[in-house]
């Protein structure tokens, strides 16, 4: 997979295009990237993502308070494993969100990326302000000659498939649903930092994750959990809450990685979510706390 900024495209390939933000490339996404490997190789040409280095509502909204599902790594790693030949890389800014929708796709679709086929969800946005839709896509196909294919919402249990749903489902503890509309589990990545220290007297090591970005917090509990470290998967438990055995009000995300005694204080690792196992609880003694550890241990052992 070439990885190429449209600013330094060199414009002489054909290529079957697919728009969208696709924080998560969940299932439905991941439609929309069949459809132009599809149309790619109907039409003999290159299938290629437009890839918005930053998330669309993050300018347009302003949305600060945004939580992502997938950094732009994880992204760019699902990308490559669906198969898809190139993508072009561009930075969402306000002289691109300036752009009519003709501008944009005679500026970049067009001049830049020499496009001859676009695929787009059904509720597809684009141009100054969201004000074209995947028909005004279709007329401006039809104006400069490029195909447009719109692909049908995603739906699983009469439920449309969407990032938003996902970000609500994390946040209620439903991993495994989450996992099945992500078409994989949900993980997020960060460094490990020093914390308290308590999970070494105790016996049970933790490493203390201090996240990269902003991804969607899960709900508070605990978890079986995978944890990458160099590229080798570990069985752990992680604990996501504020500690109420100790009183603690700051939120943390603590991992146990199971028979694992590495020191990996200022590694990068990534924690990749299996189970919602159970809610946090406030613990009267240290024992009982350790009593559930081991139990919690005992469960992701066993499935």
């Amino acid at each position: 997979m070439k990885i190429i900024s449209v600013n330094n495209t060199l414009y002489n390939e054909e290529v079957a295009i697919v728009l969208g933000d696709f924080d998560g490339l969940h299932i439905g996404h991941q439609a929309l990237i069949n459809t132009v490997k599809e149309e790619a190789k109907i039409n003999n040409i290159k299938s290629s993502v437009l890839f918005f280095q930053n998330h669309t509502r993050l300018i347009t909204r302003k949305d600060k308070d945004l939580t992502l599902l997938s950094d732009n790594e994880q992204k760019l790693s699902i990308l490559q494993d669906l198969d898809i030949d190139t993508v072009y890389t561009i930075d969402f800014n306000e002289e691109l969100m300036s752009l009519s929708g003709e501008e944009f796709v005679k500026k970049i679709l067009l001049d830049k990326l020499n496009t001859k086929v676009v695929v787009v969800g059904f509720n597809y946005k684009f141009g100054h302000k969201a004000s074209c839709d995947a028909d005004t896509l279709r007329e401006l196909g039809e104006k400069y000659g490029f195909k447009v294919v719109v692909v049908n919402p995603v739906c699983i249990d009469g439920e449309l498939i969407s990032s938003t749903l996902i970000r609500k489902l994390i946040k209620e503890g439903n991993i495994l649903k989450v996992n099945n509309l992500l078409g994989r589990n949900y993980s997020i990545k960060g460094e490990v930092i020093d914390g308290h220290k308590r999970g070494g007297r105790l016996g049970f090591p933790t490493a203390n994750l201090k996240m990269d970005h902003n991804f969607t917090m899960p709900k508070f509990g605990v978890y079986k959990t995978n944890t990458i470290i160099d590229n080798e998967e570990y069985l752990s438990v992680t604990s996501v809450g504020i500690n109420p055995t100790y009183n603690e009000k700051d939120i943390k995300i603590e991992t146990h990685i199971i028979d694992f005694e590495k020191n990996i204080y200022g590694k990068k690792i990534e924690i990749s979510f299996l189970e919602y196992m159970r809610d946090e609880i406030k613990f009267n003694t240290e024992k009982e706390l350790i009593e559930q550890i081991n139990e919690d241990i005992k469960y992701a052992k066993m499935k």
